[in-house]
């Protein structure tokens, strides 16, 4: 069991937009209904949205020891056909609307607007005793790889992220990331873990329906990806009365230098706290995180170790970095980091592949102090006439540099493609990159397309844009 939800039994629980209040203690016993309509061990697709009735399902089916696989609610039907064929779950939780698509599924239980169906699958893989969740990388693709998280990991998880972040019953975060994405459903994880309210909704910072929920209810936090927060300094967030907002919190890839300045300068000034993290969904959720009260001096790190994890960088030569700002590899330790992946069903068995060390694939470097500041994916670089060019760095300089654009680079060697929604300044960019870059021209050319493609989290596909230049 991963929550004590009836120690907190009188408080709210989960709260949405339309008036469903749901109590821990409410929380607990449908729970219970729920695992009982289920029955034994077993594997259980949740077509995941920002719903009561969506965390209902995944907060029971954790807490009984039925193994959850989160996914999108609006992952397309042949993704998500292929997916059931290579799992063969024995339950899927999904919207009521839904139901009907599924044609021969009996339908066993239904609560807040969810549902539960009995697939009827023949063939039940074998589960590994201390696997407790399934979680995609990559999105809305339909990948069959899963990330395997046992219960351990995402107690230590949830655990260490409520002592660094100090939450307590007082807390009302309200959604802004699909909770089938690692760092949206951490939020869920930590906050229930200490008797606080979760404000869930479906809509999104465009819409002014967020806003209204948010001053409502009194909202207190929130978190977001790099994509979150260039949106938000287009809706000029900075000129909004948020009086009940204590905390903003960032992960899911680095901000520009200069949209992490401007939030945390904004929160120094307004008396909040801007939380800039660092994780990935094979540590369950977080590995690092920047103290509050550093936010400004330290701008463009990503902080230090979460408590009970440690980092380190290995160079080239497979030795540990011992000397400040020297580019290695990122090496992340502790008991948040997860089992492995699973391919196919009968990858469920399997045991911990990790032993508690993951190679983030991250370069990173620290400075005197021991602040880590991540420069870039070991294998996002491209060879340009014989120089190594960091492709996230091209992305950050672009974004820093012009205002409100949204870009992308990605190639193949001596062939750098920059991706752009802004056809009247594709000039410009081309000319900045050469410039700073000190390459010529004739290495890079400018794509414009209507929009970036970005996964459910807001992370760009780069393997979309690949098509561009095969």
């Amino acid at each position: 069991m991963i929550w004590d939800l009836k120690k907190y039994r009188d408080r709210a629980a989960v709260l949405d937009e339309y008036g469903c209040a749901v109590s821990y203690g409410e929380l607990a016993a449908e729970g219970e209904r729920i695992a009982q309509a289920a029955g034994c061990r077993s594997l259980v697709f949740c077509l995941c949205a920002n719903s009561v009735g969506s965390i209902a399902g995944y907060v029971a089916f954790l807490n009984a020891g039925i193994v959850p696989v989160l996914l999108n609610a609006h992952l397309e039907r042949v993704l998500l056909d292929r997916l059931l064929e290579v799992y063969a779950p024995k339950y899927l939780w999904v919207p009521e609307e839904q139901a009907g698509s599924f044609a021969g599924m009996e339908s066993v239980y239904s609560v807040y607007g969810y549902c539960l169906l009995r697939t009827g699958y023949p063939k039940e893989y074998p589960l590994f005793p201390e696997l407790g969740l399934l979680l995609t990388t990559s999105g809305s693709t339909g990948s069959p790889k899963f990330v395997r998280q046992s219960y351990a990991n995402i107690l230590a998880n949830a655990q260490s992220i409520v002592q660094y972040l100090e939450l307590d019953e007082t807390e009302r975060p309200i959604t802004t990331l699909p909770m089938n994405y690692t760092y949206g459903l951490s939020i869920i994880n930590s906050h229930l873990l200490v008797g606080a309210t979760l404000l869930v909704t479906d809509k999104g910072l465009m819409q002014r329906e967020f806003w209204q929920f948010f001053r409502e209810q009194k909202a207190t936090s929130f978190g977001g990806v790099p994509y979150t927060y260039e949106m938000l300094e287009r809706l000029r967030f900075f000129r909004m009365d948020l009086p009940s907002l204590r905390t903003m919190t960032q992960a899911g890839g680095k901000l520009t230098p200069e949209l992490h300045k401007k939030f945390a300068e904004y929160a120094a000034e307004k008396g909040k706290r801007f939380v800039v993290m660092y994780g990935q969904c094979e540590a369950t959720a977080r590995m690092g995180y920047l103290p509050a009260d550093k936010a400004v001096e330290r701008c463009g790190s990503m902080g230090i170790a979460i408590p009970g994890g440690s980092f380190r960088l290995v160079g080239a030569g497979g030795g540990t970095i011992t000397q400040p700002y020297i580019t290695g590899e990122l090496i992340y330790e502790g008991p948040n980091v997860t089992l492995g992946y699973a391919e196919s069903g009968a990858d469920l068995i399997k045991g911990d592949e990790r032993h508690g060390v993951l190679e983030t694939g991250d370069m990173a470097q620290f400075d005197e102090d021991g602040y880590f500041y991540i420069v870039g994916r070991k294998k996002r670089f491209l060879k340009i006439y014989g120089n190594r060019v960091n492709l996230d760095e091209v992305d950050r300089l672009v974004k820093g540099h012009f205002s409100g654009i949204d870009c992308a680079s990605a190639g193949v060697d001596d062939h750098m493609y920059l991706f752009v929604t802004d056809g009247a300044r594709a000039d410009e960019v081309k000319d900045f990159i050469v410039t700073k870059t000190g390459l010529n021209h004739a290495a890079f050319q400018m794509v414009v397309i209507n929009e970036i493609p970005k996964n459910d989290a807001g992370k760009t596909l780069y393997n979309e844009l690949a098509k561009y230049y095969q």
